[in-house]
């Protein structure tokens, strides 16, 4: 019985699994976290009904790296009274995060820890990128890719960007 059991629940866990994604269409889970800046930053009020473009990033990740020049060009497009971009720093290893922060260059707000945020997203590759519209409501959410980190997913993702904040804007 007990194996029979077992088998239920790993089949439940495996039907329900992709089912608790966060995707396109679901509201956004709010949340609490610390910023780089030592703020405390809660999601959705710091976008104060604007569109939010959500990134999850790690220091070790080629696709993050290659995709940060396009969130900037997005930011410096759309502005920041427009369009709020948010880095939640998430699967981290031993990079320096503060220091890959400090070099970006442009106005965001980047959250410190975010394991747990990522795992309310159900963020299990990184860069999670989505865009939140200003009710709270994920627009966009990237797919899987099997594409190498480089230039040309990243300017793929930013193409797919900006069309759901044109759509939203």
């Amino acid at each position: 019985m007990r194996i029979t059991f077992a088998a239920l629940v790993f089949a439940t866990m495996l039907i329900a699994g992709p089912a608790l994604a966060v995707k396109q269409g679901d509201v956004a889970p709010q949340w609490q976290a610390m910023s780089f800046a030592d703020e405390r930053v809660s999601f959705p009020a710091l976008a104060e009904g604007k569109p939010t473009v959500l990134v999850f990033w790690a220091t070790w990740c080629g696709y993050c790296k290659a995709f940060m020049p396009y969130l900037k060009e997005i930011q410096a497009e759309y502005g920041a009274d427009r369009v709020v971009v948010v880095a939640v720093n998430a699967k981290e290893k031993d990079g320096d995060p503060d220091a890959y922060v400090a070099s970006l260059g442009f106005p965001l707000t980047a959250i410190r820890d975010g394991d747990a945020i990522a795992a309310d997203y159900n963020v299990k590759f990184i860069p999670g990128l989505m865009v939140v519209d200003g009710d709270g409501t994920v627009a966009w959410r990237r797919g899987w890719t099997d594409l190498p980190a480089g230039k040309t997913v990243a300017q793929q993702w930013a193409g797919e960007v900006k069309a759901a904040l044109a759509r939203l804007l």
